[in-house]
């Protein structure tokens, strides 16, 4: 089985994203910053969101989406990648949309969050092999919000970490390769809204964030407070002098992300004094690790 943990090899990040556009919502000040400083960093998209709805208002008239949606969010994500300077991967599977309704209605036929979990890993397993990540970045069980293709990308990253160094498993797709590391991105932790929000307020500003903190400290009948969050975070990655090329990211999606809406609440030099960092938490490691960290390849350096 080959090894990650050589000191001479060029360190390598793979994150798996369900769909174009959620690279650059979490962990993009990540990637950029670590391609910045040489590491070799790649996004594999399992997803060709093609079930996507128009989210910009500007894009409402726009002919192109309305004809071909996965061609119009390709040329965005390729766009996305090059504002980032990372290199991106599409896994080759079929939106699965996010059911409406209740009852929820069933999913598509043939989607990505229908597929059997060998057949939804493999293409990513042939992935890992070939590129040779030391680490790598995914949801967590729940998928970061519970999007059927969101919580699929969540086992497919899992099994592939487990699977791609076992010379046994998924023969035909490569020579062994196991990465070294598996985390969670956290881009919804609730300590970085708060902090956010009460930035927002400190300067009198009007913050987008009240809501969401409110159902997460709202109390049952019974005065219960909500769970802890399943995962802690180990990691805080600095990466606040990227938060620019983040949002330009996230602009490039322009059928997915309004200029004006949710994600830019917040300026890059607010954030850079409120919350300055990336969250993630390390679930897995084939080398020691000494928490918290500050680096997703510590221990790797």
């Amino acid at each position: 089985m080959s090894t990650s943990t050589s000191p001479d090899t060029q360190l390598r990040l793979l994150t798996v994203h369900a769909h174009p556009d959620d690279e650059s919502s979490k962990g993009a000040a990540t990637m950029a910053m670590y391609a910045a400083s040489g590491v070799e960093v790649m996004v594999a998209t399992c997803t060709d969101g093609s079930r996507g709805d128009i989210q910009n208002p500007a894009m409402e008239s726009a002919p192109h989406p309305k004809r071909d949606m996965a061609g119009a969010r390709r040329l965005e994500m390729k766009q996305a990648a090059a504002v980032l300077g990372i290199k991106q991967r599409w896994l080759g599977f079929v939106d699965s949309g996010l059911p409406d309704g209740d009852p929820l209605p069933p999913l598509p036929s043939g989607c990505f969050a229908l597929q059997p979990l060998e057949r939804a890993a493999a293409p990513l397993v042939r992935l890992v092999r070939d590129f040779k990540p030391h680490v790598i970045v995914s949801y967590d069980e729940n998928g970061g919000y519970p999007h059927p293709d969101h919580i699929m990308a969540h086992k497919v990253a899992v099994e592939a970490f487990h699977a791609a160094g076992d010379p046994e498993r998924y023969p035909g797709t490569g020579e062994s390769w196991a990465p070294s590391k598996l985390y969670y991105d956290r881009a919804f932790s609730p300590d970085r809204f708060r902090a956010l929000h009460f930035a927002l307020e400190e300067a009198g500003l009007q913050s987008p964030y009240a809501e969401r903190l409110a159902s997460w400290l709202e109390a049952d009948a019974e005065g219960h407070t909500p769970p802890r969050p399943m995962h802690q975070t180990t990691t805080q990655v600095d990466c606040g002098d990227y938060f620019e090329a983040r949002d330009d990211a996230l602009r490039a999606h322009r059928t997915q992300i309004d200029p004006l809406g949710f994600f830019f609440a917040v300026s890059p030099d607010m954030q850079r004094r409120a919350w300055p960092w990336e969250d993630y938490t390390l679930v897995d490691s084939r080398i020691p690790a000494e928490l918290p960290e500050k680096d997703l390849f510590a221990g790797l350096r």
